[in-house]
């Protein structure tokens, strides 16, 4: 197991004791929990930053302490043998290319992939634009995709703290060039006060003439030039 993976089960083992946990009502047994929960914090802060030794040492810290508070029988909980975290992709899918196929293939190796598919009215008010392949035809080619578990439409008007209460996921997985849709999600997440990790891919595949958008503008330009 390299240093990465053994970072990310390091914190699902966190992230899953702290799902379990029940702590009795002492100011003491309370105030080393949020210390616990913000070593967890930290943990999830150095993997996004790569940098794996300084992220399982923090998990190491967060396991220490609520190890401590059960030995104390201040707290009780199960370090279970988890089933993997869901990992929340969400996007257009409307020309699927080598970045699509690179960010699902991150994801799987994160866990277990749900892809949210945008609605044909969401693609509409964000490009200015109807898409070219409808919502029904874009869900079906995601949903052959052997790196995803599940897909679903999603919804419409879209709802970015209704589709985190129904997915309930442990990780969304962001593009690169994801930045609206990150300061949404994690304004949602911290408004619905959820335990939910933001992992954001650093580059994108294929450089900025890889989209879906970049493609549908160059065959276009193509088909004219020929007519």
């Amino acid at each position: 197991m390299n240093l990465r993976s053994r970072a990310e089960k390091y914190i699902g083992n966190i992230e899953g004791a702290l799902r379990s946990l029940h702590v009795k009502k002492e100011a003491d047994a309370e105030r080393v929990v949020k210390l616990a929960k913000s070593y967890a914090l930290d943990a999830a802060y150095y993997l996004e930053r790569e940098d794996y030794v300084t992220s399982i040492a923090c998990s190491s810290y967060a396991e220490g302490l609520l190890d401590a508070l059960r030995m104390m029988g201040l707290a009780s909980f199960e370090w279970s043998r988890r089933e993997p975290p869901t990992v929340l992709v969400g996007g257009v899918f409307e020309v699927i290319h080598v970045g699509h196929l690179y960010m699902l293939r991150k994801a799987r190796e994160l866990g277990r992939v749900v892809v949210v598919v945008a609605r044909d009215s969401t693609v509409e008010r964000l490009k200015g634009r109807k898409p070219i392949i409808p919502e029904d035809q874009r869900l079906e080619v995601v949903k052959s995709i052997k790196y995803v578990d599940k897909a679903c439409l999603g919804s419409d008007p879209m709802d970015v703290e209704g589709t985190l209460k129904r997915i309930k996921p442990n990780i969304v997985l962001l593009g690169p060039d994801q930045h609206g849709m990150e300061s949404l999600v994690r304004e949602s997440i911290k408004r619905l006060d959820l335990n939910i990790r933001i992992v954001k891919l650093k580059e994108r595949v294929g450089g900025e003439k890889l989209s879906s958008s970049s493609i549908i503008s160059r065959v276009s330009r193509l088909r004219f030039s020929q007519s």
